[in-house]
């Protein structure tokens, strides 16, 4: 998002970068290229990292969170804060394989055990529970004969960045209205 922030290809600013962990290189990634980067750990005190997110949020002028990547659900205040306007993506078919435990490698296993033909990179609005907001977009992803989680995978991954960017720019122009 940042890079395509950058290239003109994404009508934003990107305010902020943050993780639970110190060590994440996304962190390095991201002030490098002058955006404001912060560790939030959320083991030990949950509710006081949660309001330190939405305070660190709201600090740095932010009007839309993006998760990607981010397996910690985010607290009451952060929640509510920014109700409506927080999105994530998610690499399989919601809600059917969505929830608690449900990500990476386990969304593609799930997905080939059910015998599909076709699965899906799904963009929704974070709420209180796992992969369970409202769908803001969908894009097909087919599943091939000889697909093992790993390929059907890499697929995917290969196929998310540009989608989230096109429905960002989507959400940023108008296009896509966010439910209110």
């Amino acid at each position: 998002m940042v890079n395509a922030i950058a290239a003109g290809a994404l009508a934003a600013r990107a305010c902020l970068v943050v993780s639970n962990k110190r060590t994440a290189p996304a962190l390095a990634w991201a002030e490098a290229r002058g955006v404001p980067a912060l560790a939030i750990p959320t083991i030990g005190d949950p509710d006081t990292a949660d309001q330190t997110l939405a305070d660190a949020m709201t600090a740095h002028g932010v009007e839309l969170i993006v998760l990607s990547g981010y397996l910690r659900r985010l607290g009451p205040v952060t929640l509510s804060r920014y109700a409506g306007r927080i999105v994530n993506i998610h690499p399989g078919p919601l809600p059917r394989f969505g929830g608690d435990g449900m990500y990476g490698a386990r969304v593609h296993q799930a997905v080939l055990a059910a015998g599909l033909t076709e699965s899906a990179i799904v963009i929704h609005l974070v709420d209180e529970e796992y992969d369970h907001g409202p769908e803001l977009a969908r894009r097909a992803v087919p599943v091939s004969a000889n697909d093992t989680p790993e390929t059907l995978e890499a697929r995917v991954k290969a196929a998310e960045p540009a989608f989230f960017v096109e429905t960002l720019q989507r959400i940023a122009t108008g296009e896509l209205e966010l439910p209110t």
